[in-house]
């Protein structure tokens, strides 16, 4: 952008030509919007390695999501990991959508291929209650993802060696990132860090989860 002064034209110069139009995303942002990404390569590659396996594609932003039923999960990781390559779990969090019928949890895998620097999410439905496997046998980095997605969500996953609260303490009440959380927060009691913890209200061995 030229912030310098417009100069008139001496006398005898012709005008100065008019200033070029601001490109589409400076006069007016133009958000990005999702695209059907069934025929899209990384999806293929993916229905090649397991026919019949994504659900549903889409792609938004220039980030590719495949959606796999919650039968399916399990070897949809091995064959993106073993066979296409996806050999980095780069992420594992969940959504809450509290009020849809198709499952109100999206638990995503968000994967990495240093081959060619391409990314993959992977994305199940699930009903609130319904256990999903647990890819640490996959990938070890999983562990302490999904022991996140049990604390915030209150998802549980089946075959975790170990799943406990990891931001909050075991016993707190309920899972801060659900939409029917309180938004101001519930009063557990204890203050910041505190010297000793009330009872029930502290980190403690033997929690939740844990074998």
């Amino acid at each position: 952008m030229n912030d310098q002064p417009t100069v008139p034209p001496q006398a005898g110069e012709p005008p100065a030509p008019p200033a070029a139009p601001k490109p589409p995303w400076e006069e007016k942002p133009v958000p990005p919007v999702a695209q059907d990404a069934s025929a899209h390569d990384q999806v293929r590659e993916l229905e090649r390695a397991l026919p019949g396996v994504v659900v549903e594609a889409t792609e938004f932003a220039g980030q590719v999501t495949a959606v796999v039923p919650i039968a399916r999960l399990a070897e949809a990781w091995r064959a993106a990991k073993d066979r296409l390559g996806y050999r980095y779990l780069v992420d594992l969090t969940a959504v809450d959508w509290k009020e849809r019928d198709a499952g109100r949890f999206d638990v995503v895998y968000w994967l990495h291929r240093h081959t060619d620097e391409r990314r993959l999410r992977l994305k199940v439905r699930v009903a609130d209650g319904i256990e999903v496997p647990s890819a640490t046998s996959v990938w070890k980095v999983a562990n302490w993802m999904e022991r996140e997605a049990f604390d915030m969500f209150g998802i549980y996953f089946a075959g975790h060696p170990n799943l406990e609260r990891i931001l909050t303490w075991e016993g707190f009440n309920g899972h801060p990132l659900r939409k029917d959380f309180p938004i101001e927060g519930i009063d557990t009691g204890a203050a910041i860090y505190p010297e000793v913890f009330p009872p029930g209200g502290g980190p403690r061995g033997g929690g939740e989860g844990e074998a």
